[in-house]
């Protein structure tokens, strides 16, 4: 048998190319295509979100320069306080400086010359009437009335025993033992011892009175001021340096001047009995002292000056007066009455006159107004009605037609007296 080498042919089988016309063919050469070119699309999407956003933040931020641009060209509202009108009535005022003037001021000295033994007040003290001041050594004068007494005593005897005589004479002139001289030079005799103990008893009295200005009493009710002698000083009789000053203190006196042309309106309210008001305040004029009624006028015109002069009398219970002090004295002569009221601190003025700042609907508007009585912190003006709101501050921002703020008044703020205050108008 023959032997035959077979040899094996291993043939591997190429696949054949797929035919490019087939569906299946198209639709898995597109896949492929497409997940290889993924990231290109991420990328573009990415891009478009991002000038999407940059786009966003560009027309944001010029939206907003716009409207700064546009606030900045609007006014900006001025934060102001308001007060509001109204209706009441107001003093007519005269204003004049005037000066505390005692009722009574004693410039005490002694009746009697002698040494002052002792100082029976202190300083400043409040007196009264009758209340002992100084002693002055009385023993002299003491002598001096035992003295003349013992001399009226010995007068009194020789007039007695003269009216005894008379009597006797008398007797024996009804029995015509004496002559009618003899009688008549008797009567004469006994009237001469009369008139001898007159002068004794006056000169009694005279001695009763210098002992008794050796006890230096006040003579009014008052407040002594600074001690002006120790004792063991020497005074003299009638001398011209005060021992002590009284001056009282309470009621008290205010003396002001006024210009003549006020003078009817006074007289006309004194001719009806009016009872006007007077009114004392500090240097300042803000703080009232006392509260008194006007006493009197002077009789006549100072013609140098123009004015004539008013006294005013106080109570001055409280010591509040002081005598000499200066004060602002207003007299109440009238009083309006309904006018309209707003706060002093609201009126303002420029070339046309007077003004107010009217607010309506949160803006200013200026409001001209005329302007008459004032009293302190409140003015009577016309122009404007009880109700109208008018600022009160802030004046140095505000215009007219300019927006406002309504912000409330601080608890110190006397802008709104006499008118009412209000955070919205």
């Amino acid at each position: 048998m023959d032997t035959k080498t077979s040899t094996t042919t291993t043939t591997t089988a190429v696949p054949n190319p797929p035919d490019s016309s087939s569906p299946d063919h198209r639709y898995s050469y597109k896949h492929d295509e497409r997940k290889s070119h993924w990231w290109v699309w991420l990328l573009v999407g990415v891009l478009v979100v991002g000038g999407g956003l940059l786009y966003y933040r560009h027309r944001q931020a010029a939206n907003e320069a716009a409207a700064k641009a546009k606030a900045a060209q609007q006014p900006r509202a001025v934060p102001i306080v308001t007060a509001t009108a109204r209706k009441g009535d107001i003093g007519v005022y005269i204003e004049a400086l005037g000066a505390v003037t005692p009722v009574y001021t004693v410039n005490v000295t002694s009746r009697v010359q002698g040494q002052v033994m002792s100082v029976n007040y202190q300083e400043g003290q409040m007196v009264r009437k009758g209340q002992s001041l100084l002693e002055i050594d009385s023993r002299p004068f003491e002598a001096a009335l035992t003295q003349v007494q013992g001399q009226l005593e010995h007068d009194e005897a020789v007039l007695a025993e003269a009216k005894i005589d008379l009597d006797r004479y008398q007797q024996a002139f009804n029995r015509n033992a004496i002559a009618k001289q003899q009688l008549d030079d008797q009567t004469q005799a006994v009237k001469q011892d009369e008139g001898t103990v007159k002068n004794d008893q006056g000169q009694v009295a005279n001695a009763q009175v210098n002992l008794a200005y050796t006890h230096i009493t006040s003579p009014i009710d008052g407040r002594v001021g600074l001690r002006l002698v120790d004792p063991g000083n020497m005074v003299q009789a009638n001398g011209t340096t005060p021992l002590v000053v009284v001056t009282q203190i309470a009621p008290i006196t205010v003396i002001f001047s006024v210009a003549e042309d006020y003078l009817a309106q006074i007289q006309k309210q004194l001719r009806q009995g009016s009872k006007l008001v007077v009114d004392a305040f500090d240097r300042t004029q803000q703080t009232k002292i006392a509260d008194g009624k006007l006493l009197t006028l002077d009789n006549q015109i100072d013609t140098t000056t123009g004015t004539v002069k008013l006294r005013a009398i106080f109570p001055n219970t409280d010591g509040a007066l002081f005598p000499n002090q200066f004060v602002n004295a207003r007299l109440l002569v009238e009083t309006q009455q309904d006018a309209t009221l707003v706060p002093t601190a609201g009126i303002q003025r420029n070339a046309q006159g007077p003004f107010v700042y009217l607010i309506t609907n949160q803006k200013a508007a200026i409001k001209t107004v005329k302007v008459g009585t004032t009293d302190g912190n409140t003015t009577a003006i016309t122009g404007i009605n009880p109700g109208d709101v008018i600022a009160v501050n802030g004046f140095d921002k505000l215009q007219d037609g300019i927006p406002v703020t309504i912000r409330k008044p601080s608890a110190n703020s006397n802008a709104n007296d006499g008118s009412g205050s209000q955070e919205t108008p």
